[in-house]
């Protein structure tokens, strides 16, 4: 069962310099969030600490996967996931994390949370859209009309021009030939009336 403890770094009594942390993420720490959008996770997170006389840098980076439901299919699979996540951590009179990428912790502090920022880390790394790989080419390829274009050299591309153009113009002499019809004496007068204004 995964503890908040486990995600606090006590940097007090650390060095200045480097430091690397690692924690390996599964399904209960999103339980500490209340968060069930996955079934399973392996996620490894690297967290980064340069530790400076007045202040902290941290660079978080994860990898790993997260069992969901496909969009497509509702079948389960393993989506393939990797983020990253710089935080710098200032000391002053109080607490303030209103900025994402600033923390001001007060002067007395000792130890950082650092459960909060993976978490954040890794959900946003999740994409919206979440399509099974077996599927995931064809769903693209049905999604988007323009992607069929990447695959196409520019010879292709002319020709399909040329026939776009002769289509057109196909079009424009059947317009033509409609326009050169017989067409009834009873329309063609009620044609002038509208003109002779």
């Amino acid at each position: 069962m995964a503890n908040e403890k486990d995600f606090l770094i006590p940097f007090s009594g650390l060095k200045q310099g480097e430091h690397q942390f690692e924690y390996h993420i599964e399904k209960d720490f999103f339980d500490l969030f209340n968060y069930s959008e996955f079934n399973s996770t392996n996620i490894t997170v690297k967290v980064k600490l340069l530790k400076k006389t007045t202040m902290l840098e941290l660079e978080f980076s994860q990898k790993g996967t997260v069992n969901v439901p496909c969009d497509v299919t509702n079948e389960d699979f393993d989506l393939p996931i990797e983020g990253e996540l710089k935080l710098v951590v200032k000391f002053g009179e109080e607490f303030n994390d209103e900025n994402e990428e600033l923390l001001i912790l007060p002067y007395a502090e000792y130890q950082i949370n650092v459960a909060q920022y993976i978490y954040e880390m890794i959900a946003l790394s999740v994409p919206y859209k979440r399509v099974h790989p077996d599927i995931a080419d064809a769903y693209e390829l049905d999604a988007d009309e323009d992607d069929d274009l990447d695959f196409l050299d520019s010879d292709d591309l002319e020709l399909i021009n040329e026939e776009d153009l002769s289509e057109n113009e196909l079009n424009e002499t059947e317009e033509d030939s409609d326009n050169n019809k017989e067409t009834d004496p009873r329309w063609d007068k009620l044609k002038q009336l509208l003109t002779d204004k």
